[in-house]
């Protein structure tokens, strides 16, 4: 019985071990069967239009330019004189002439002003005369000895003085005329009138505006750009605007660069030529790309160029493998539309995975067909 028990209680403990010992087994296997699962690659299959070529291309360079459309002729009608405003009969949307009356100010009180000096310009030139007399008579009478020379010296010293208080009532006199002149309110230019500031009637300062004249035959547009945009800007460049709110293009062209840059913000304005259009408008806005020039260098499209890293970077296909490739990026372009950037750290000629593909690990398989001549 003693043997026996021992007997039993080995054989338990050997069937124990194998149990196990399989077990173990069983599971290094499937460890082993992950792993090479694992280590088994997916291949990616990708379309032609998923791939870039890296290629020696001439971009046109472009910077982004929006501002107000002015136009180049305005100017506003002030009153000259005060007084009381009358036959303003012109409203907004008014087409005007240059020289074209449009409107006056009470001229009673001017009107007495000329009159009144006038009439102390001919009191003045009366003691002319009278002085004039008195010298003529005096010369004489020096001459045959009846009086001193210092008697003719006092006459010629009064006709001076009397010529002189002459001058200034004339000049009195032109001043009243200017200012009864100015009581009728002229176009400066030819335009539509776009504001009128004050109604008939009523009374106005000196300087108090009256009306706007706006000229659109002539418009531009008033860019702001910074520093660094400024100094690649010349004038005779054109761009491609677009009116704010429509599909409508513009084309306009630099005609001038303000030589100082705004204060505060530092931006400098840059004017630009709008071709003449029945639809534009005195104060609209417009926005759209100042062609700046063209250069030639190794480009992608910039979708093509991930930043989900700390350096820029290409997926690279490289023997049916992806590689992730650090770039240097250098200007910025267009090209059919589509913006690309300068790359330099890629060959020319390889093959790149476009952006829309989303990110790749590296060392992924992919099965590709080469990009046909001319794809992006």
């Amino acid at each position: 019985m003693k043997w026996a028990a021992i007997g039993l209680v080995l054989t338990l403990l050997a069937a124990g071990t194998v149990r196990t010992l399989s077990a173990r087994k069983a599971r290094q296997s499937a460890l082993e069967a992950q792993q090479a699962a694992q280590k088994i690659q997916v291949s990616i299959d990708l379309a032609v239009a998923d791939l870039v070529q890296v290629k020696a291309l001439e971009l046109t360079q472009n910077v982004a330019i929006s501002g107000p459309i002015r136009a180049v002729n305005t100017a506003w009608v002030k009153a000259r004189v005060p007084g009381e405003l009358r036959d303003l009969t012109v409203r907004e949307g008014d087409s005007v002439r240059a020289g074209q009356v449009l409107a006056r100010i009470d001229p009673t009180e001017s009107d007495a002003r000329v009159r009144q000096a006038r009439q102390q310009a001919a009191a003045a030139k009366a003691q002319v005369d009278i002085a004039q007399r008195s010298f003529d008579n005096n010369r004489a009478l020096v001459t045959q000895g009846f009086i001193s020379s210092t008697a003719l010296e006092s006459s010629q010293a009064n006709l001076a003085s009397a010529q002189a208080n002459y001058a200034a009532a004339q000049s009195g006199a032109d001043l009243a005329a200017k200012a009864l002149d100015d009581t009728v309110l002229r176009a400066p230019i030819t335009g539509q009138i776009s504001q009128r500031l004050a109604q008939t009637g009523e009374r106005v300062a000196v300087e108090a505006r009256v009306v706007e004249i706006v000229d659109n035959r002539q418009l531009e547009l008033e860019a702001s750009l910074n520093a660094a945009d400024s100094l690649q800007v010349k004038v005779g460049q054109s761009a491609q605007l677009q009116l704010d709110g429509t599909a409508q293009a513009l084309q306009a062209k630099v005609v001038r660069i303000n030589p100082s840059a705004v204060v505060g913000s530092r931006a400098v304005l840059v004017y630009l030529a709008l071709a003449p259009s029945t639809n534009l408008r005195h104060g609209l806005f417009a926005q759209g790309e100042l062609n700046i020039g063209n250069v030639k260098a190794l480009a992608l499209p910039l979708s093509a160029v991930r930043t989900d890293k700390p350096q820029p970077y290409v997926q690279l296909i490289s023997q049916k493998q992806v590689q992730h490739v650090n770039v240097t990026l250098g200007a910025r372009g267009e090209l059919a539309g589509v913006a690309m950037v300068a790359v330099t750290g890629v060959p020319e000629g390889s093959v790149v995975i476009d952006g829309a593909v989303g990110s790749l690990r590296a060392g992924t398989l992919v099965t590709t067909a080469a990009p046909a001549p001319g794809t992006k």
